[in-house]
């Protein structure tokens, strides 16, 4: 195919050949109104001279056609996966193809989208338009023949308008799924991310159905895969619900409305919140025994901490000084160790007893409350001076029940060096601790260790001939920590290089307090996009493998490879977005993959009406192709138009013949220019001169006669 036209390449500025085409027309209009006879002569010449500035050339175009494109966008997201959905979506594939293969001119694209290939880690939803347009950015919007579009219905990209899509060609929705679908899903409405530990943290949930019967539905609270409350909800009414933090760190609640009869999925019956647990002001009680370094070494280390609220009651009062003075004259102020120690003892994080001995300052009845806010699940760390082991030390008062160990009566005196244990390499207070790395550890040497025979739980730390010198323990549904020496505060002032004083004590208190992530024996996953790492901590040298239960219930077994000591580590990839449920156990561990509520999973039923604005303001149409309980599909007739205001009818789609080319040759042919230029324009001022001259002689002799 050869096409023709002209081209322009002005030896001059635009203005200035406008000026001389200004210019010329004046002169020629002049000359015709004086009745010139040379003025058509003239014209003639600065026609030629504006032909020459403009230097115009033939242009003889040889172009190529090109196929119409026309894009098939499959989705391929996971709301296609039920029901029907996707061996429908195959099928009209399947049938696209065959068809617009029988048209003669056509290249067919055909475009996946969804979060399988991808293109969406869930937050996004579908976004099919997305798609469309990486898929057809080599191809110019004028060859496009038409875009069609196997879909639910449920896109979240749609563009407001046909400008803002750019489409040029007719749309088609066909859609899978069948009417009459429905659907229950679990809302959040308002989701806190922080929280204050046992405070009362608000939800607001709503329950929302799809021709569901709208009857009152009972929704099941989860925090960390344990049954909370239960409560019933009315379809599309706020509902809200308090609920307590239990610990600090990520606290996983699950909001889980009951299934539906006939509904598409059960996947979005659930709503996920991660809320992080915070404390305000630990509350921290110190009692001091006599003055010792080691009183300023624990005070130094819980004010630095402006999150610590700390209470110190410190004896003055050596164990050796008994002179019958009154108890309640031995303080300047009174102590309120009745109400500390009685009523007001539920409301401390921790309690500390460094070097204390009971001279009958606190009553046994004291002690006693101690001993159930312990066992209530109240954390309790002892530091064991030279009176521990002595008739009026702490353990031969109703503490030594909770106490780990049980002192022999031995003190050893001399030069020691702190080492981690076989069980303190593994367990994450002490693991990695700095300096324990080397043999023997970076730590300076201690002095004294209250020799202890150990009754229950863990040593940590071993001090002279491989003794316990740091025991943690459970009691009840709290903790205890027993240090038997009072030596440590000389890593606090560096004596020798000194040791990790600080981390180390932190360490302690923090597990004494419940902090998840220094449970010696726990389970942990965690989620980096679609890679999942199930972790393992143990007091064990094995572990066996875990149970992981995906989203939509599907069953794995991992095993778990040892990665340093006492863990364990197994990593997969995640296939589903939503909640993983990784057990081992009575251990149980959850993760999030993806958004917490993905927006692919709020709405799931088909629906024609998001795109029929768009696919009708473009000449196409939307329709269903499915139909309820078969994955047979009734498909439209396809049709080549030409340009036409719809594109549609009711048992067919038609696809606009863009009839676009690309040049394949181009020939240019100056016109104004060489010798065809010259001689027009020296024709042109002979004749001029010629008509001129003869006007001029006819004159002469008309008057000479």
């Amino acid at each position: 195919m050869t096409e023709f036209g002209l081209a322009f390449a002005p030896l001059a500025p635009l203005w200035l050949i406008g000026l001389f085409a200004a210019l010329s027309a004046a002169l020629v209009v002049a000359a015709l109104v004086l009745r010139r006879r040379g003025a058509i002569f003239r014209a003639v010449v600065f026609c030629a001279l504006l032909g020459a500035l403009s230097n115009p050339s033939l242009v003889e175009e040889r172009r190529e056609g090109l196929r119409d494109v026309v894009a098939v966008v499959l989705d391929r997201s996971a709301s296609q996966n039920f029901g029907d959905r996707r061996a429908q979506t195959e099928a009209a594939r399947v049938a696209l193809d065959q068809a617009l293969k029988g048209l003669d001119n056509v290249e067919v694209r055909f475009i996946e989208a969804g979060e399988e290939t991808g293109d969406s880690e869930g937050g996004d939803g579908t976004r099919l338009f997305s798609a469309l347009n990486a898929g057809l950015a080599d191809v110019a919007s004028e060859r496009l023949g038409a875009v069609v579009m196997v879909t639910d219905g449920v896109v979240h990209d749609i563009p407001p308008s046909l400008a803002a899509a750019n489409l040029k060609a007719p749309l088609h929705a066909l859609i899978t799924g069948h009417d009459g679908e429905r659907d229950r899903r679990m809302v959040l409405v308002e989701a806190p991310r922080f929280g204050l530990i046992g405070k009362d943290v608000v939800f607001t949930a709503k329950v929302e159905e799809s021709n569901g019967p709208g009857d009152p539905v009972a929704v099941t609270v989860r925090r960390d895969g344990e049954i909370v409350s239960r409560v019933l909800a009315r379809p599309g009414e706020p509902l809200k619900i308090p609920l307590k933090l239990a610990h600090g760190g990520r606290n996983v609640l699950e909001f889980d409305a009951e299934p539906m009869d006939g509904e598409l999925t059960e996947i979005n019956n659930k709503a996920v919140a991660m809320v992080e647990g915070i404390r305000d002001h630990l509350k921290v009680l110190l009692v001091s025994g006599e003055p010792n370094p080691g009183e300023r070494a624990w005070r130094n280390l819980l004010k630095s901490d402006p999150n610590v609220e700390l209470v110190h009651f410190t004896i003055l009062r050596p164990p050796e000084k008994q002179d019958g003075t009154p108890i309640r004259e031995l303080a300047l102020i009174a102590f309120p160790t009745a109400e500390l120690f009685g009523k007001k003892i539920v409301d401390f994080d921790l309690i500390v007893f460094d070097r204390y001995s009971n001279m009958g300052l606190l009553p046994p009845a004291y002690f006693d409350n101690i001993v159930k806010y312990v066992r209530d699940g109240g954390a309790l760390a002892i530091v064991a001076g030279p009176n521990f082991a002595e008739p009026d030390g702490l353990y031969y008062t109703p503490i030594g029940k909770v106490v780990p160990a049980r002192p022999t009566g031995e003190i050893s005196q001399g030069p020691f060096r702190a080492a981690l244990s076989a069980i303190g390499e593994r367990h994450p207070v002490t693991r990695d601790l700095p300096g324990s790395q080397s043999k023997p550890p970076a730590w300076s040497e201690w002095f004294r260790q209250e020799q202890a025979t150990p009754l229950r739980g863990a040593a940590v730390l071993s001090g002279v001939k491989d003794s316990p010198l740091l025991m943690l323990s459970r009691e009840g549904k709290g903790r205890v920590g027993l240090l038997l020496t009072d030596q440590s505060w000389l890593w606090s002032r560096g004596y020798e290089g000194g040791g990790p004083y600080v981390d180390l004590m932190r360490r302690v208190a923090h597990w004494l307090m419940k902090e998840p992530e220094l449970e010696e024996e726990a389970l942990r996953a965690t989620a980096r996009g679609r890679e999942l790492t199930i972790e393992r901590q143990s007091l064990s040298d094995q572990s066996g493998k875990a149970r992981l239960v995906s989203p939509s219930g599907k069953t794995q077994e991992l095993a778990l490879a040892p990665a340093g000591p006492g863990l364990f580590r197994a990593t997969v990839k995640a296939d589903e977005f939503g909640l993983y449920r990784a057990s081992q156990g009575e251990l149980t561990a959850l993760v999030n993959v993806g958004p917490e509520n993905p927006l692919e999973y709020r709405e799931v039923v088909s629906t024609p009406e998001k795109l029929r604005p768009l696919a009708e303001a473009s000449g196409g149409s939307v329709r269903r192709i499915g139909a309820a309980g078969t994955a047979a599909i009734s498909m439209p007739r396809i049709v080549a138009m030409r340009d036409s205001p719809v594109y549609a009818g009711s048992d067919y789609i038609g696809i606009r013949r863009a009839e676009a080319s690309v040049a394949r040759g181009v020939k240019l042919t100056p016109l104004a220019v060489g010798w065809f230029g010259l001689l027009v324009l020296l024709g042109a001022l002979i004749a001029a001169w010629a008509w001129e001259g003869r006007r001029a002689g006819t004159k002469d002799a008309a008057s000479g006669a």
